[in-house]
């Protein structure tokens, strides 16, 4: 063989080599790395591609939920009620008239216990003594329908049996009244004359309502 013939092979082998030696290392990396993958990489699908944009936040929409209308109260309130004095009846000493609540309202209503009342006097509608005791127990609930009625015995004490510079009497236009568990007060005219002073003992005392408009 010349010498031509042998070079020729000679660099045919020697690329032959290089080209092996270069595949190892697209296999296999440099030594003591991971193995690269040969698979070809290929663009995503049109399905694959969203217009969000990168580190935008997707939120779905709120769902709107309507919260349940608030239960109403069974209690008879100011709004529901009109308030006066009926039947009286006296004994030695006290005069005693009927406090009667009357269902004025469209809907059956409840009341149950002790009213607050008070004397008045003045266009300020100003407090005059103590408010009125209650007397006896708690009745049981009375249910009002539209137009129906409950009451209340109401005490007032004869003031001239008190000493005047205890109970120091006094003039008023009538009585503030509350139902039982309510905050409004009805307006009931009663002139009259109440003590400012603290006799010995309450000089207005309130029972529990029962049914009906009468005293008991």
């Amino acid at each position: 063989m010349s010498r031509i013939a042998m070079a020729a092979v000679g660099c045919g082998a020697i690329f032959a080599a290089l080209v092996a030696g270069c595949g190892e290392k697209v296999a296999g990396g440099p030594a003591g790395s991971p193995a690269t993958s040969s698979a070809p990489i290929t663009a995503s699908s049109p399905a694959d591609v969203t217009s969000t944009p990168p580190g935008t936040l997707t939120v779905p929409p709120a769902t709107t939920t309507t919260a349940p209308p608030a239960a109403q109260s069974k209690e008879c309130k100011a709004a529901d009620l009109r308030v006066s004095l009926g039947a009286e009846e006296g004994t030695a000493g006290t005069l005693y008239r009927a406090l009667v609540f009357t269902n004025t309202g469209g809907r059956t209503c409840t009341i149950q216990g002790f009213p607050g009342v008070s004397f008045v006097a003045g266009n300020d509608g100003h407090q005059v003594g103590r408010a009125a005791a209650w007397d006896g127990r708690k009745g049981p609930v009375v249910t009002l329908k539209p137009g129906a009625a409950a009451a209340a015995p109401l005490g007032f004490t004869n003031i001239d049996n008190y000493d005047v510079a205890d109970c120091r009497p006094t003039p008023v236009r009538g009585l503030r009244v509350y139902a039982p568990h309510d905050t409004a007060a009805a307006f009931v005219p009663f002139p009259t004359r109440a003590c400012a002073g603290t006799p010995p003992s309450n000089h207005l005392r309130v029972q529990t309502v029962h049914e009906g408009s009468g005293l008991g």
